[in-house]
């Protein structure tokens, strides 16, 4: 099994569609089974439909189903459809039953009911196990392909077994020591058997303390577990530390990498519509409810503007600088919303640090606004010529800067402690709130000292 850089997988998808083409089955085979699984999905996914026909005859449902789990759902529910049934069926009894479960969950309940009953009865009991578990929870990602042994064999014994169970388990680089009711009591790794000497009894050399997840655990959670041991993978237990099945690490960084882009979505009000491949209709039925929502909250802001209508017919050249406080506030408050967000999704903020969070937020906006205000507070006298406008201005930038840094960043905070997802807390909301501070703030100080313009 090899490993394509660019230029061989052109190569190799080039000698493989000719082989396809010419009806060459054994060239393609040897060429195309020589592949690592992940090119092998990227060569299939590139077939028309008449190619991948040919791909179902040439490949056996065990060689296929590498392939098939390692593909994305859409993708799979489209090729699912062009398979025989027998065929299909027999590739989901030689899937990891993690993989089975993620699909079924995508399709309809009764067709995939009719596929478990036609599936073998042991693979099927099995993810029906899982199906049953909480969505998003450590049961519902877990798979079943797992090697568990006791204490009382002997290194040698093991090793054996390894021979016979390796190529049915998703990994073997950990294995679970479990007593006669199942509970876990022990982890060895693969390489604490290899150095061992084979007469060696498993409960000298396990670790008696292994770091398991609970079942009902969050997906997120579980990801930021095995991150943050640096696992392959962890065991997930019930209630009672019955050892039911483990998650690996290729299945945490495909969660890990959905739950930043639903944060994403939810920080940038754009939650479900992230996906290039979904249709601008679908785009917009979810992203309008927050824009609509946005839109009458901004006419907050010209509420506020309106409540000064008479600083501003007096001092026609402060609406000049309404577009800059506004804006300014705004991308200072979305910057500390995302160091908050960040900070909460990470478990680096604790109860003792969040008051210290907020006072560096504060100093640094404050900081920021420092400087701004001597910028544009220079700008405006040189050119206005009128150095107690360049001060409302400078000090208004001070003000809004400062307090929009802590808004960004309480906000996140007070949402999570309403056991909400911070990230609901989105820049457009976040910089809408900050608009309207900032304009409060400096229509306030320009009326205060509007006798001196």
């Amino acid at each position: 099994m090899v490993k394509l850089n660019k230029k061989r997988r052109e190569q190799y998808t080039k000698f493989i569609l000719e082989a396809l083409q010419a009806s060459e089955k054994e060239a393609f085979r040897e060429a195309f089974l020589e592949l690592h699984p992940s090119d092998q999905s990227d060569v299939f996914m590139i077939l028309d439909q008449e190619a991948r026909s040919q791909c179902y005859t040439y490949l056996t449902p065990k060689e296929f189903a590498t392939i098939f789990g390692g593909l994305d759902v859409s993708h799979q529910k489209l090729y699912f459809l062009e398979m025989e049934e027998t065929y299909a069926i027999e590739i989901f009894n030689n899937m990891f039953t993690d993989d089975i479960a993620n699909f079924l969950t995508e399709i309809n309940s009764d067709r995939a009911a009719e596929i478990l009953l036609k599936m073998d009865k042991e693979k099927a009991r099995k993810v029906r196990g899982i199906l049953s578990h909480e969505h998003e929870t450590a049961g519902s990602i877990m798979t079943k392909e797992l090697i568990s042994i006791s204490s009382t064999e002997t290194v040698g014994t093991v090793l054996e077994e390894l021979r016979e169970e390796a190529p049915d388990a998703e990994i073997i680089y950990y294995l679970y020591v479990v007593d006669v009711d199942n509970v876990l009591v022990g982890v060895v790794s693969l390489r604490d058997l290899i150095i061992s000497d084979p007469s060696t009894i498993i409960e000298d050399i396990m670790s008696t303390n292994p770091v398991s997840v609970a079942v009902d655990m969050d997906q997120e959670d579980v990801g930021n577990l095995i991150k943050k041991y640096d696992f392959l993978a962890a065991p997930v237990v019930s209630k009672e530390n019955h050892l039911l099945g483990i998650v690996t690490v290729d299945d945490v960084m495909d969660i890990l990498e959905d739950e930043a882009t639903e944060d994403f979505g939810e920080i940038s009000a754009a939650k479900g519509a992230t996906d290039v491949n979904i249709s601008a209709f679908t785009a917009a039925k979810k992203r309008a409810p927050w824009i609509i929502a946005l839109m009458f909250l901004g006419l907050i802001t010209g509420g506020v503007i309106g409540q000064f209508e008479d600083t501003l017919e007096a001092v026609v050249l402060l609406a000049a600088f309404i577009p800059m406080i506004m804006d300014s506030g705004g991308n200072v408050g979305t910057q500390s919303l995302a160091v908050s967000v960040r900070g909460l999704a990470l478990g680096n903020i604790e109860k003792n640090s969040i008051w210290r969070m907020v006072r560096r937020e504060l100093s640094t906006g404050a900081m920021i606004g420092f400087i701004c205000m001597i910028i544009i507070a220079s700008i405006v006298t040189i050119f206005y010529g009128n150095w107690m406008l360049g001060l409302i201005v400078g000090v208004s930038i001070l003000c809004t800067l400062s307090i929009s840094a802590v808004v960004g960043a309480v906000f996140p905070l007070l949402i999570n402690k309403l056991n909400f997802d911070p990230a609901i807390a989105s820049g457009p909301f976040i910089t809408t709130i900050n608009d309207v501070v900032g304009l409060l703030i400096y229509f306030t100080i320009a009326t205060s000292l509007m006798s001196y313009l």
